[in-house]
């Protein structure tokens, strides 16, 4: 099957991808023609198909995954696919989402055995007792490494929540040899779990989702859920210390008057956004 990165200008394609965008538009004789985005794992593609446009879109809907066969153009220093033929594709081709979203550049198996050896720098028995549990978590260490860390922001693909949730709390760890006065356990157990909300925001097809859980609470809440649902070893000291770090990494919440309530809830709201705004440059560019 070809892939997006593969394609050529006057190359004929026929191929399987995701439809992640999918618009009837006019043309400037007023005849009805389809402008469509399709996507796989190495990178998306515009489409147009002018012939029987009506009639094609009866077939596929935004989000499925489709067959298709056209020629391959240059518009406007452009690729675009001049498509003659589409089709919605068996419901099999989506069980496996890896095939038409982006994935991570680094390798999952080596990013997990880096999380697994900073869990082990945490001492205090009762945050470790809490790692110990999340990382046995088979399905639980799956949605790990399956799920993203936004939907078009940084780390937007999958394992991006495995690799981000890594940078984070390697930079943690790196900081607390830097200023002995954190309270380094406190700060690696929230940095390894600060975004565990993750694992529940999302939804997986021919392209990302929220799913309701996401949409209705955010990340943030769900993050709390969850280590409320596996904290029953934690005192309560210790339970609020590191629910106000995972609450507040994005900023202090308003009751708090702007402030942070511990030097370790300031450092990750910092580290937090150090990785998320380097990777963004680097993947989207610097931004006004």
């Amino acid at each position: 099957m070809i892939a997006v990165s593969a394609l050529r200008p006057g190359q004929d394609v026929r191929g399987t991808f995701a439809c992640t965008r999918k618009d009837r538009l006019l043309t400037r004789t007023g005849s009805p023609y389809l402008a469509l985005e399709l996507r796989d794992r190495t990178g998306s593609v515009p489409a147009r198909a002018f012939q029987n446009a009506d009639a094609l879109a009866g077939r596929f809907e935004r989000g499925d995954v489709i067959r298709v066969a056209g020629k391959v153009e240059r518009f406007r220093d452009q690729l675009v696919l001049e498509l003659d033929q589409i089709e919605r594709a068996s419901a099999s081709l989506e069980a496996d989402p890896g095939r038409f979203l982006p994935v991570a550049y680094r390798d999952l198996d080596e990013l997990d055995g880096f999380l697994e050896h900073l869990a082990g720098e945490v001492y205090d028995r009762r945050y470790r007792t809490l790692l110990d549990a999340l990382l046995a978590d088979d399905s639980l260490r799956e949605a790990w490494r399956r799920a993203p860390c936004t939907r078009a922001g940084h780390h937007a693909y999958l394992g991006g929540l495995l690799e981000h949730t890594v940078s984070v709390a390697t930079l943690a760890h790196e900081l607390c040899q830097l200023h002995p006065r954190l309270n380094s356990d406190l700060m690696l157990t929230a940095a390894i779990t600060h975004d565990l909300g993750h694992t529940r925001a999302f939804t997986y097809g021919a392209e990302l989702g929220l799913s309701e859980e996401g949409r209705l609470l955010g990340h943030l809440a769900l993050g709390d859920q969850i280590l409320s649902e596996r904290s029953a070893g934690l005192d309560q000291p210790r339970r609020l210390a590191l629910s106000h770090c995972v609450l507040s990494h994005h900023g202090p919440a308003p009751g708090l008057a702007g402030r942070f309530a511990s030097p370790e809830a300031l450092a990750l709201f910092r580290l937090n956004a150090l990785d998320a705004g380097v990777k963004g440059a680097l993947e989207h560019g610097l931004r006004e």
